[in-house]
């Protein structure tokens, strides 16, 4: 029996309130916005190699919004959005995709870690971080999220293992976008909805159309609760399509067809929950006028913030990896801050 997929706006529905409904759009938006930009900096080398998540926004800004002020998400590289919409400052998420030091100081306040590169090592971690949480007496819940290629990862398994038998307060997000790069799903795994794994594991898998924000929104906070009552992990597979490249680096033209993007695209997350607000008044063409002039004013700050701050110093590179300097790190440190090469100090 296939599970079902959870879904709102199909069906013409939107039980939501209005102020949740327009913070839903302007995340959405807003996260938009960024990605365009983000695309055209790297396109003139005022960026290094970048992610783009358009098309996913749904998924990730539905999730956002669902946790809690002191929850954590705990992202991979294409969480752009879910950074935005948990309070990362654009300039500093500029400065990330610089590779600058500045983009690895989260500011106070903004419950995240950086994103992860190698597949799915956030996933044990962002369990690690649950249970600290529990150990501290606190409440808070981690959303982590991973691709449906980084599903078959080692780490993964043994993340949702281990979440489950402690009864971790973790969401685990699935952005099913139908590609491990450029491998398809059906040559990636033989079951066809990931959710479906979660039985194995002893903890609920919902599946939902990712491209609902709606829908993802209200499963999700269902799952947030669950997890704060004490009731363990919910994996959540949200059921989307990447329309951007895998990286700027990438050309899915050779792997997928246009038809198919056609089709996807018809079904942009973005464009389908504007209409839902026209067709009930909340939204019109003034107001999408008003949002982007904000939009673009914003961006233009944080851009000219991110382009003030100064060339990181050599040293710099190992300012960050402990709380307090290993002797290994410090002879490092002490080595590039003179201007001598690493290998002289061993």
């Amino acid at each position: 029996m296939k599970p079902k997929v959870v879904q709102y706006l199909d069906r013409g529905e939107l039980p939501l309130k209005e102020g949740e409904a327009l913070a839903l759009y302007r995340a959405m938006r807003r996260a938009r916005f960024f990605d365009e930009k983000a695309v055209t900096l790297q396109r003139q080398g005022r960026l290094g190699v970048y992610a783009p998540f358009m098309g996913q926004e749904a998924a990730q800004v539905g999730v956002a919004l669902a946790l809690g002020e002191k929850d954590f998400v705990v992202p991979s590289y294409r969480e752009s959005a879910l950074l935005l919409a948990r309070g990362l400052p654009i300039h500093v998420l500029i400065l990330y995709w610089r590779a600058h030091p500045g983009g690895w100081r989260f500011p106070e306040g903004v419950r995240a870690v950086n994103p992860y590169i190698p597949i799915a090592t956030q996933i044990p971690q962002a369990v690690g971080l649950a249970l600290a949480g529990r150990y501290r007496g606190e409440d808070w819940v981690v959303a982590t999220s991973i691709g449906d290629g980084g599903t078959s990862e080692g780490d993964f398994h043994e993340g949702l293992n281990f979440a489950a038998v402690f009864n971790a307060p973790v969401l685990f997000l699935v952005q099913n976008n139908g590609y491990a790069i450029s491998v398809p799903r059906a040559k990636q795994m033989r079951v066809d909805y990931i959710a479906r794994r979660a039985e194995g594991y002893g903890m609920p898998g919902v599946v939902v159309d990712g491209n609902d924000v709606v829908a993802v929104y209200l499963e999700a906070k269902k799952a947030v609760e669950r997890a704060r009552k004490g009731e363990g992990p919910t994996l959540l597979e949200a059921l989307t399509y990447r329309l951007a490249p895998h990286t700027t680096s990438d050309d899915p033209s050779r792997y997928r067809t246009r038809e198919e993007e056609e089709a996807w695209r018809a079904k942009d997350p973005l464009l389908r929950f504007r209409r839902a607000l026209e067709e009930r008044g909340l939204w019109n063409e003034e107001r999408e006028g008003e949002l982007l002039a904000q939009l673009e004013a914003e961006f233009a700050r944080e851009l000219a913030l991110a382009d003030s701050v100064p060339e990181p110093r050599p040293e710099e590179i190992v300012e960050h990896v402990y709380a307090e300097m290993g002797p290994d790190q410090r002879r490092a440190w002490e080595a590039l801050r003179q201007g001598r090469h690493v290998e002289e100090v061993w």
